[in-house]
């Protein structure tokens, strides 16, 4: 079903569904990329042709969607408007799975509205304090530059808000529209949930809150040497969701440092580290049938 749109919050997000059968999966990326980054689609279509139905999403502040600034940080937000995405198209419980970004963001919404999750599986979980910085400095610190220094036509005019408003012209107005103070006030807020803690094994979410995480869950570690999704994590992940069931990437131990190399010597425009998601499909699937 081609891009349809809902509002929630204030705030348009874009959606599509695949399959016309079997239960509803939410696939969710990682960082601030859209539903069509390449490499989630196959993935998605492999789910189909395993017997589920798949929901695709821009999250707010990626893709189509509009952009929102509210919340404790910007992964609590996404689980808001995930959590009223299901209830409004009335798919849940369903199951929700996601890599990297999405899967902090399914983790929390699993947290946070455990009655609407059936499964849960989760893979390139980020931590430790590289990748915990990386994320702060990457998609936080350029806006508190930005906005310290000249408002927010400065914000607007940042490379990442920039592909925003490529993809939707309205954010533009979204952006300029907001309170400067409150803007960097939040701002603030949502990098503090990137300064690794004690108790907060991923960023911004204390440890205890996987305590409400009580589905049967899928974890795909982190490969051995990739500091922005530590394998490390994804055992400590596995320690303190019961039950869970933890197995090796279905990839190279190495694919996230490869695809970071290819993008640097220029091979790629774009880092396609998603490209081998698809490879997931045989456990998910396996998983889920259980």
């Amino acid at each position: 079903m081609p891009n349809q749109k809902i509002e929630i919050n204030g705030g348009n997000v874009v959606y599509e569904t695949l399959g016309d059968q079997g239960e509803f999966i939410v696939l969710t990326p990682g960082g601030r990329f859209s539903k069509d980054i390449p490499g989630l689609r196959p993935l998605a279509e492999k789910l189909v042709e395993g017997g589920y139905r798949v929901l695709l999403w821009d999250r707010p502040n990626c893709g189509k969607s509009d952009v929102q600034f509210y919340g404790q940080s910007e992964s609590h937000m996404r689980a808001e408007t995930l959590a009223q995405l299901i209830a409004k198209l009335d798919i849940g419980p369903c199951i929700i799975a996601g890599g990297s970004g999405g899967a902090r963001d399914s983790m929390l919404t699993t947290m946070l509205y455990p009655e609407l999750v059936r499964k849960l599986v989760v893979w390139n979980i980020v931590g430790g304090v590289y990748g915990s910085f990386v994320l702060g400095s990457y998609y936080i610190v350029p806006s508190i530059l930005a906005v310290r220094g000249a408002g927010m036509k400065a914000v607007s005019k940042i490379d990442e808000w920039q592909e925003r408003i490529a993809e939707n012209p309205d954010n533009e107005t979204r952006i300029l529209e907001q309170d400067p103070q409150a803007f960097l006030k939040l701002m603030l807020r949502w990098l503090n949930a990137f300064v690794p803690k004690p108790g907060q094994t991923i960023p911004g979410v204390e440890d205890e809150m996987f305590d409400n995480i009580t589905v049967p869950t899928l974890i795909i570690r982190g490969g051995e040497n990739d500091l922005d999704h530590p394998k490390r994590t994804s055992l400590e992940v596995s320690c303190l969701i019961k039950g869970s069931t933890l197995i090796d990437p279905p990839w190279p131990e190495d694919a996230w440092e490869r695809a970071g190399e290819d993008r640097a010597s220029g091979k790629v425009k774009r880092f396609n580290m998603f490209d081998t998601w698809v490879q997931a499909a045989p456990a998910i699937l396996d998983f889920l049938g259980r």
